[in-house]
């Protein structure tokens, strides 16, 4: 086992269902200074593991664990963290309660705290579902970290990229005939067609068109569908998909008591340096979205990553795309703290 876990105890979740026995599962890069001021907390994204980050972590880039002190905590739903697979009854599978973006960076916090003593942060960066959680870690704790970098992910679940999530839920739901009680017959096959559904969206039309497929080894277009987009799907385990869909659909940084559901509020409240990096073609994590969230934030640069590689310009796969990112980190790690 490559990575550590962090028992939370029972733990109420925003739902007001209590979760017995909860823990995060995390992996920490590099070492912690004294001051305890070098930290950077970097979260997963939807159906990734603590080991798909590491791409953005190394010996001369931003993300350097000689110099800094990289913690990767793991989603809750993502299999490592308290998961439907991993739960045991009554929460187990179908079962697992409802968990929000709030409750994934509530519990990341008393991990920081609690486990390390830390009360400052230097940076919130993470892809996709862990770009949501950095806007939720500048909102929550705007006294605390002092810079976030938030890539192809949107403060909020916009209506586009709710409807691109409800359609892989369908995916599944069709499996049993839409039938919630039947939920627990679903197994990792049932993934395939979840998969079908994505590889319309995680890249961009141009890309296809391009058949930039080639470049990663694929001589067919069939041949990468199946090859990427099914194989990676039927990895996962359908409940940990279903939970964390549940999740994504919900994620906006003011549905808690902090900003009570005032979106433009808890952006405004960010005053942290704040680089957002959208991908510029990508089709359900909006560009334009991240502009208007960018524009309401006191300190934020707008960085598009002029790419067609589409959501997956932010998965570590493109070198042009992660130089930009890697770059653009650099930059935001140069400029004084917020405060």
């Amino acid at each position: 086992m490559d990575y550590e876990i962090f028992d939370l105890g029972d733990v109420t979740l925003q739902s007001g269902v209590t979760l017995p026995n909860a823990f995060l599962a995390y992996k920490t890069y590099g070492t912690l200074n004294e001051k305890k001021d070098n930290v950077i907390v970097y979260p997963t994204a939807f159906g990734d593991q603590h080991d798909q980050n590491e791409w953005l972590i190394g010996n001369g880039m931003a993300l350097d664990p000689r110099e800094y002190f990289i913690i990767v905590p793991n989603l809750l739903g993502n299999g490592l963290s308290s998961s439907p697979s991993n739960t045991p009854q009554p929460f187990d599978r179908a079962n697992f309660p409802k968990v929000t973006i709030y409750d994934n960076v509530t519990l990341q916090h008393r991990l920081v705290t609690e486990k390390f003593g830390i009360q400052k942060i230097a940076l919130v960066v993470g892809w996709s579902m862990g770009g949501v959680q950095s806007f939720q870690w500048g909102a929550s704790y705007p006294a605390m970290v002092e810079r976030i970098a938030p890539f192809c992910g949107g403060a909020k679940t916009w209506p586009q990229t709710y409807v691109v999530l409800d359609g892989m839920k369908a995916a599944l739901m069709a499996a049993v005939d839409f039938d919630s009680s039947k939920l627990n017959q679903l197994t990792s096959k049932d993934m395939r067609a979840v998969g079908r559904v994505y590889a319309g969206w995680g890249i961009s039309q141009a890309f296809y068109r391009e058949e930039l497929y080639r470049e990663i080894g694929y001589d067919s277009l069939e041949g990468f569908v199946s090859g990427v987009w099914e194989n990676s799907f039927m990895r996962m385990d359908p409940h940990n998909v279903l939970a964390m869909l549940w999740t994504g659909q919900h994620a906006d940084l003011s549905a808690n008591p902090s900003y009570n559901g005032d979106f433009d509020k808890a952006l405004q409240s960010i005053k942290a340096p704040a680089f957002i990096m959208p991908g510029s073609t990508d089709l359900f994590c909006i560009a334009d979205e991240n502009e208007y969230e960018a524009q309401l934030m006191p300190n934020a640069v707008f960085q598009p990553i002029e790419s067609i590689w589409g959501h997956f310009a932010g998965r570590g796969i493109n070198s042009a795309d992660n130089k930009f990112i890697d770059d653009n980190l650099k930059r935001l790690l140069s400029l004084p703290k917020s405060g």
